[in-house]
């Protein structure tokens, strides 16, 4: 009889389904169970704490949180190059010093000219050109530009753990979308692909854009100027704005996150908030408040007496890169 319920236990064991880790490339820290914890508290309809799925909204930042950005944006080193390949076929529009720096690959020239002298060079390379043509010459870019330190194509430097946990929160029901300072139509050229978010789940900053019809065929053309600045205050303006309701789980890196973390974990009910902090200057590159991309201050200052969650890239993540 033992031996029986003995085979018994056995068997029921051995048949039990296994449940996937989640997060596979995260470590045993408490940010991973944290992370399970909140996703379970908010999908077991059994709880007080059950979120309907219509409200399980999950944004995040690109630059910084689910790619890198260092030495500089990468979208700043496309225009660049963009600048460059367009004066080789017409020296004609450097008419700035700040457009030769670029053209040269100057970067101290190009930081010379300050954020006047930014917002210059992404006009003279982002304007002019169709949406279509646009996203089209960002891909084509994509296929050939490596990364100056680590030479990887740069939409292979995304963080395999958070590409891991915008799978999971698809998976128990969220909707996941971007809210960046980055270009809008810049990261809709990758997005899908990178993150499996759709373009219609990108929110970013834009330039001016107009309707046109060239040569028949109705067209939405870049133009000069910023439409939209989708970073600091403008990105709880812009959830607002494109998505109509306060996500529940926020995502960000530095201090330009600050204000979407602190609109959105105000709600009621559950709300997380996670900042990556690059800790990492083995695997990645370390850097917080003294860097000149990503500055992080106020997260780390304030965020723990928040309740957010500051992920520790060095020890809290087994593997970054996919």
């Amino acid at each position: 009889m033992r031996l029986s319920f003995s085979l018994a236990l056995v068997a029921s064991l051995c048949a039990a389904p296994v449940i996937a880790d989640p997060l596979p490339s995260w470590n045993e820290t408490d940010a991973k169970s944290r992370i399970i914890n909140f996703v379970d508290d908010v999908t077991d309809p059994s709880l007080d704490t059950y979120v309907r799925p219509d409200d399980r909204i999950a944004v995040f930042d690109n630059d910084g949180t689910l790619w890198s950005e260092q030495p500089v944006y990468f979208q700043l080193i496309y225009a660049i190059d963009r600048v460059a390949r367009m004066a080789a076929d017409n020296p004609d529009i450097l008419t700035s010093d700040v457009l030769k720096a670029a053209a040269a690959g100057d970067m101290d020239g190009i930081m010379a000219g300050g954020e006047k002298g930014l917002l210059e060079i992404i006009d003279a390379s982002h304007s002019g050109m169709s949406v279509d043509d646009f996203q089209a010459d960002v891909l084509a870019w994509l296929d050939t530009a490596r990364h100056p330190t680590t030479g990887r194509p740069y939409d292979e430097m995304l963080y395999q753990p958070m590409l891991e946990l915008l799978r999971y929160l698809r998976d128990e029901g969220f909707s996941t979308y971007i809210v960046s300072g980055g270009g809008v139509h810049f990261m809709r050229a990758f997005a899908e692909e990178a993150y499996n978010i759709p373009p219609s789940q990108v929110i970013g900053s834009a330039l001016n854009s107009s309707y046109q019809v060239i040569d028949g065929v109705p067209t939405v053309v870049k133009t000069p100027g910023i439409a939209f600045i989708d970073d600091k205050e403008g990105k709880p303006v812009g959830i607002d704005a494109k998505i109509g309701k306060r996500p529940i789980f926020v995502g960000g890196n530095s201090d330009g996150d600050f204000a979407m973390l602190e609109w959105a974990t105000s709600g009621e009910g559950p709300r997380f908030g996670l900042i990556v902090h690059h800790t990492d200057a083995e695997r990645e590159v370390a850097y917080d408040r003294d860097s000149h991309i990503g500055k992080l201050v106020r997260g780390l200052d304030e965020g723990p007496d928040r309740g957010w969650l500051i992920v520790d890239m060095a020890n809290d993540w087994a593997r970054v890169w996919p």
